[in-house]
């Protein structure tokens, strides 16, 4: 990642406060390591996405926040958060988002060393994205995911001597 291009990036969206300005931005800081003022915009986009009333741009956007939680280390609030994400999702068949949300909460899973639950969520990641009509990119990173959990769950389960 080019930091210099971000760093102006950030200036360049200086004080808008639209929706997409504002998950940018968290992203952008994100990126950077800036993890308490990505927290900050992050809130301010659910709170923005709330004040709009679309339900998709509030998962969304609760989404990107719980990665910020993941990266800040706060991987029981995040998964919650993307626990109720996965929930409005489905509920609803928002396909497309209910898909990001698995991955993401998986990786969450995965990262707490909850390998069955973190393959779980990455198949039905695996399903939703291909239902949505996911890029090849995404699909890939989800059927990665699948398969270093699997290997992760093999070697637990047969030790080599």
């Amino acid at each position: 990642m080019d930091l210099r291009a971000a760093g102006e990036r950030l200036d360049e969206l200086g004080e808008l406060r639209s929706l997409s300005a504002l998950n940018e931005k968290m992203t952008l800081l994100r990126l950077l390591g800036r993890l308490d003022e990505a927290i900050d915009v992050a809130n301010q986009a659910v709170r923005q996405a709330r004040f709009t009333g679309n339900r998709e741009d509030l998962v969304t956007s609760r989404i990107r926040r719980a990665q910020v939680m993941q990266y800040q280390g706060k991987l029981d609030e995040a998964q919650l958060e993307l626990g109720a994400c996965v929930e409005l999702a489905e509920t609803h068949e928002w396909a497309r988002i209910a898909g990001c949300a698995r991955q993401h909460r998986g990786q969450v899973h995965f990262e707490q060393g909850k390998l069955e639950r973190a393959l779980v969520d990455f198949t039905a990641a695996v399903f939703l994205r291909e239902q949505s009509g996911a890029s090849a990119a995404l699909l890939e990173a989800s059927l990665m995911a699948v398969a270093v959990t699997e290997s992760f769950l093999d070697e637990q389960r047969n030790p080599k001597p």
